[in-house]
């Protein structure tokens, strides 16, 4: 999808100060600002209707069930200064249109715009992504206001939204070729509250999503590796084999492993496990995950069952090979699931 001529000086004169957002033939108000991080920004928008007969928009969702009843919606705007910024969106574009899953947020609709620079003859580029809104903010967001009320999950919603992540992660995982995440972590998960039942759970951000097996055949090759990962993939979840790895491996999918078993973690206590590194005297995170050195913090009261900690250990396992992969997990959930659930 691209973006109409006609809708070009409105879209990027709304989010700077005045006017509507047009992305292709669809208007949308901006009401705030939702967010921010490095070169994106998050905008609560809502649809202007002039003539509700027209139905052009839900005929292009794959799924109607994404048309927001009230006609708002999440719109990242991404300011690209470079081709190597340029490519990594339309790359996050194309990754996002290859899944439809409850639990993956979808891309609703995109624009890509040339807007003059600041130099004479120079021209930069800025993105337009539409997604529905998720207002009761990231799995984060609500750790973190918990955290600060001594509050925790129930073992049965913990259980419960690790469930919903491991859907949507099998998603990718079972494509062809298999995609890993890469970025899993408790920022990168939405919640939505629902009364009498568990939060929904749905897995964001596929700009460091790539497929996921990696033949790696030289020292080169390993640098390589590291210095992509230490640019995408968030250190605290981050795996072993992406801080250290050997001139001869083979990457898969298991490095998304790793980090679901540290989202896990987070689900009930708020922070990764290796975190712990970073407030000690001498501690080094890239030490503590290389090793598996896992802390467990204070819990609830009662605590958690020992079963939900051995679930982690068994996701944590330093080797790569003998981590289980994503089916595996599936079943051991569901026994728990079962087992715990109110």
């Amino acid at each position: 999808m691209g973006c109409s001529l006609s809708g070009l000086n409105s879209l990027y004169e709304a989010v700077n100060g005045q006017g509507d957002v047009w992305i292709n033939e669809n208007r949308y108000r901006v009401v705030r600002q939702l967010g921010e991080g490095g070169f994106a920004f998050v905008f609560l928008v809502k649809q202007v209707v002039s003539d509700p007969s027209n139905v052009g928009f839900s005929k292009k969702l794959k799924d109607p069930s994404f048309i927001s009843d009230d006609g708002t919606y999440a719109m990242k705007k991404v300011l690209i200064q470079n081709t190597e910024q340029l490519e990594l969106v339309r790359e996050e574009i194309r990754v996002s249109s290859l899944f439809t899953h409850p639990n993956l947020l979808p891309l609703l609709d995109h624009a890509i715009i040339a807007v003059k620079g600041s130099q004479e003859q120079s021209w930069n580029h800025e993105a337009y992504l539409l997604f529905p809104v998720h207002l009761d903010g990231t799995l984060l967001d609500n750790s973190v206001s918990m955290k600060a009320k001594k509050e925790f999950f129930s073992t049965s919603d913990v259980l419960q939204i690790f469930r919903q992540l491991c859907a949507g992660l099998k998603q990718m995982h079972s494509s062809d070729p298999p995609y890993a995440h890469n970025d899993l972590k408790t920022g990168n998960v939405l919640l939505t509250h629902r009364r009498g039942q568990p939060p929904l759970a749905t897995l964001m951000d596929f700009g460091s999503a790539r497929p996921a097996r990696k033949q790696i055949r030289s020292r080169t090759e390993a640098l390589q590796l590291q210095e992509w990962a230490s640019e995408h993939c968030s250190a605290p979840y981050r795996a072993p084999e992406l801080w250290d790895c050997p001139s001869h491996a083979d990457i898969d999918e298991r490095t998304d492993i790793w980090s679901l078993g540290c989202t896990l973690f987070a689900i009930m206590y708020g922070v990764s496990p290796f975190e712990y590194a970073l407030g000690e005297a001498g501690g080094s995170l890239q030490l503590a995950i290389v090793n598996g050195q896992v802390k467990w913090p204070a819990g609830p009261n009662p605590p958690y069952p020992e079963a939900l900690h051995q679930f982690v250990t068994w996701m944590l396992q330093p080797q790569a090979a003998v981590r289980p992969r994503i089916d595996d997990i599936v079943i051991h959930v569901d026994k728990l699931i079962s087992k715990f659930s109110q």
